[in-house]
């Protein structure tokens, strides 16, 4: 990401990495107006720069670097997703700004509605957000009025409600983040499980524990974006499994649970679990 350090004549001295929607929208200065006096990829270096240069223009000095602020979390798109609220790592009070420097990030909610920042949303998110009463440099807005006023559609079928932040919630997010769900398809991630399986089967031999973990893991990541692919849920799946086996009677043999099969009146084992 480049980052761009700017000279308002006689005002200030700051530092943004999208000049036209920081500057020249939010703040309403035409780019013959400012001055550009640094760009630079290195977010360290160019945050000292803005110290140096607002103490030598004379300008008030920011508290803060540009590279501790809590809100430029926000470029690296750590914004807090749940079924009910989508939560901005920054204070209300500069959460238009930042808003602005990251027009086009997307979020998806776990019900499938998938958001991308625009200009036009910026004014009612800064309008509508609330202070976390748990962090007072955190605010949120809820996804199903945000939906509502923007009528956004759900990117897949809808998905029932789940609980918040479930491991399988991050999964889907992180996914969806990095493409997985909308240039990806079932058969890739098929062939990814075999890998893994495969994996899991040289780590077992080795009785490598932490490669079990890690295998079993990538498993489990894999599953849930290939459910994901098929318009279905992880946990849906897995509880219609256990809605299946959780009266099964039988026994085990050769270290395997064979259940019990009714056939012409009479049990007799023919299935493994």
């Amino acid at each position: 990401m480049k980052y761009y350090l700017y000279h308002i004549p006689g005002k200030k001295i700051g530092v943004t990495c999208n000049l036209i929607s920081r500057v020249t929208e939010q703040q309403g200065y035409t780019p013959d107006e400012y001055e550009v006096l640094l760009t630079s990829e290195d977010i360290n270096y160019i945050s000292d720069m803005e110290i140096e240069l607002q103490k030598s223009y004379g300008y008030r000095v920011d508290r803060q670097l540009y590279k501790n602020l809590n809100c430029n979390k926000f470029n690296q798109m750590n914004v807090n997703v749940t079924t009910q609220t989508v939560t901005f790592p920054c204070p209300l009070n500069k959460l238009k700004g930042h808003l602005m420097d990251n027009l086009g990030i997307q979020w998806m909610t776990p019900e499938g509605e998938s958001f991308k920042l625009t200009a036009d949303m910026v004014p009612w998110i800064t309008h509508n957000a609330k202070t976390s009463m748990f962090n007072m440099n955190r605010c949120y807005v809820y996804n199903k009025a945000l939906s509502a006023a923007f009528n956004v559609p759900p990117t897949k079928q809808q998905l029932s409600p789940i609980m918040d932040n479930t491991i399988f919630d991050k999964i889907r997010m992180w996914a969806n983040d990095k493409g997985i769900y909308d240039k990806g398809d079932t058969k890739t991630q098929y062939l990814k499980l075999m890998e893994e399986v495969g994996e899991l089967a040289d780590a077992i031999l080795k009785n490598n524990k932490p490669e079990i973990v890690d295998a079993i893991g990538d498993i489990a990541v894999v599953l849930t974006n290939l459910a994901r692919l098929e318009d279905l849920r992880i946990e849906d799946c897995i509880e219609s499994a256990y809605n299946e086996i959780k009266n099964r009677k039988g026994s085990m043999q050769n270290g395997t649970f064979v259940k019990n099969q009714t056939q012409n009146g009479t049990f007799k084992y023919s299935q493994t679990l």
